[in-house]
């Protein structure tokens, strides 16, 4: 098998800024680095946009665009909300509920954790509705 592991996933953001302090302060995430274009790299095509990387332990990232002329939506308005989603791993659910105080404390409305049998989860929104 080839693949190792993941190196990133990408999703849309209203602002990068904002979307970076919210992964850094409620979540431990390690703001790696942001590329500022105005053509995309692969095929030259006209569309400004920030990239943001959001490092996490193992090594892998969260990204984010924030495409400020581009008119669409953030999330599939077709797909139910708690079907888009992004699933982080904590080692235990002490780390979990730390997570969740922080979260709720910080304003953030939280739900659960939710026992899956496989894991353990709380659910939240981002400052884009992630």
């Amino acid at each position: 098998m080839g693949i190792t592991g993941l190196h990133h996933a990408a999703y849309r953001c209203k602002d990068a800024k904002e979307t970076v302090e919210f992964y850094t302060r409620f979540l431990d995430l390690d703001f790696n680095i942001a590329v500022a274009e105005n053509k995309v790299p692969s095929t030259g095509e006209w569309s400004p946009h920030i990239h943001i990387f959001l490092q996490m332990a193992d090594g892998s990232f969260v990204a984010f665009f924030e495409l400020p002329e581009d008119k669409g939506g953030i999330l599939d308005e077709g797909t139910p909300k708690w079907v888009q989603h992004l699933a982080l791993k904590v080692p235990d659910m002490e780390t979990l509920q730390r997570y969740r105080d922080r979260l709720e404390e910080g304003g953030v409305d939280v739900l659960g954790p939710t026992d899956h049998t496989i894991c353990n989860s709380i659910y939240f929104f981002d400052p884009s509705g992630h």
